[in-house]
């Protein structure tokens, strides 16, 4: 019988990410991103308050 072994969400934060959406089902901890990659946008954001989350995923309750 074969034996899968099981990962932690934390296995995969991504450490030069911080993230204070706790609503998001990337959101691991207090600030940590779980997401294989992250996408932020839009394309014509002239300064950090007009940029987004595009990988943003509402948590399951």
């Amino acid at each position: 019988m074969e034996m899968k072994e099981k990962k932690s969400c934390c296995d995969h934060i991504n450490s030069g990410i911080t993230c204070d959406v706790k609503n998001c089902a990337y959101h691991e901890g207090d600030c940590h991103c779980t997401a294989s990659k992250i996408a932020v946008g839009p394309s014509h954001a002239t300064s950090s308050t007009d940029t987004i989350c595009a990988t943003f995923k509402p948590k399951q309750n």
